[in-house]
């Protein structure tokens, strides 16, 4: 079963139906016993970073998470308050990746919205993925590129498209909402 953690954000039933279209049973939960024995574990959400680990914090959802050993992906805000702190609300969050959080500089329309192509892409996550793909991003705020960055994209400044370290992977865009290239990427994910 895959556990899709429910928590105080937007997006989880889109992706609940993109995992349930690829032909896999999930469950969305905020149940600490049913995450801990999930095969894969997907951390999804559009939303606020202070608020939202406010909410995980308050469940006990921020020691599961990063006590996870099984495979987990993070998507957008997942990716977000995986890396070390956010300047959204001044958050700290959970440091699987070493990276901070920052608001886009002014200069172009923000939030970074629409579809782009991802450079330096290196992971069985991207198994398939061609250098004309592109995926779906809407974000304000964007991981710095550090030793974890597994994809890289551009939009005013250079930021982690997609990171990981050991079991732990994350997205910035939104597989679910990226056609059949986002849906490969997610099938990869949960094939690992």
């Amino acid at each position: 079963m895959i556990a899709i953690i429910k928590y105080n954000a937007g997006n989880i039933t889109s992706v609940e139906n993109a995992v349930k279209r690829l032909g896999y049973r999930c469950r969305v939960t905020d149940d600490t016993g049913e995450i801990r024995q999930a095969e894969k574990v997907i951390f999804p959400g559009v939303g606020e970073a202070s608020s939202a680990m406010i909410y995980l914090k308050e469940r006990g959802l921020d020691d599961v998470i990063t006590s996870l050993q099984q495979p987990v992906l993070g998507i957008c805000l997942g990716l977000q308050l995986m890396c070390s702190h956010s300047e959204e609300g001044d958050t700290a969050c959970f440091g699987i990746f070493d990276a901070r959080v920052r608001k886009f500089p002014p200069g172009e329309i923000v939030p970074h919205m629409g579809w782009n192509n991802l450079t330096e892409v290196r992971s069985p996550l991207f198994t398939g993925f061609g250098k004309e793909d592109t995926v779906y991003f809407v974000h304000s705020y964007y991981a710095e590129i550090c030793p974890q960055t597994i994809a890289q994209c551009d939009y005013i400044v250079p930021f982690s498209a997609a990171m990981q370290g050991d079991n732990f992977y994350a997205t910035q865009f939104h597989p679910e909402k990226s056609g059949s290239v986002g849906e490969y990427i997610l099938h990869n994910f949960l094939r690992l």
